[in-house]
């Protein structure tokens, strides 16, 4: 389990394809203490650590994921997904007595949202969204979404299309600061709203 708070700023410095892709990722966190099997949030999907170096770790991505993050690209065109040099936020998993500042995800991406406008409003940024439609029914004003693995809370919601406020200090610390619209970004509903809809289907 996750917060959506981002804790680094990692680089993807390679990538082989094989039948799965494997990624390394350029970290600042003390791989010291990170063991093998540890799950690490990248972009927002939860990515198993196989193998490490003093400023690097190894993740293998499937097929699946790759099907339903923006790791592959639009239609899975390797062209439009990851590619060495790009930026990810990262995120640690949670230990017990850690502080929740963010909301609960679960590095389990539902799909693939798209930047259709931003704004700057004040210091901040105004970004809306497009989401899938099936996902649109689970994003609600000021309930929280997981952008790139980023906690943010909704401001407005019409349709397909929702949007949000990306805060100077969240820019800085993250990937947010370099978004520009037409960029694809991976999209975690909050749990507890699948739980609702769910128990209202049950209901009806």
């Amino acid at each position: 389990m996750f917060t959506g708070i981002i804790t680094d700023v990692g680089t993807v410095t390679e990538l082989e394809r094989r039948g799965d892709l494997r990624a390394r990722i350029a970290t600042h966190y003390d791989t010291a203490g990170i063991d093998i099997g540890a799950s690490i949030a990248s972009d927002g999907v939860c990515l198993t650590v196989i193998d490490l170096g003093p400023d690097w770790y190894d993740v293998e991505i499937s097929a699946e994921t790759l099907s339903k993050t923006n790791i592959g690209g639009k239609d899975n065109d390797p062209s439009g997904g990851w590619q060495t040099g790009k930026k990810v936020n990262l995120e640690r998993a949670l230990k017990v007595g850690d502080e929740l500042g963010g909301h609960i995800v679960s590095g389990h991406v539902d799909g693939v949202a798209e930047i259709i406008a931003m704004a700057e409003e004040g210091d901040s940024t105004r970004i809306s969204f497009r989401a899938p439609h099936a996902l649109a029914r689970f994003i609600a004003p000021k309930g929280s979404v997981a952008l790139n693995g980023t906690s943010l809370t909704v401001n407005e919601v019409e349709g397909d299309t929702f949007g949000v406020n990306v805060i100077p200090h969240t820019q800085q610390v993250t990937t947010w600061g370099q978004a520009k619209v037409g960029d694809r970004i991976n999209l975690e509903v909050d749990t507890l709203a699948r739980y609702v809809a769910r128990l209202n289907e049950a209901a009806a």
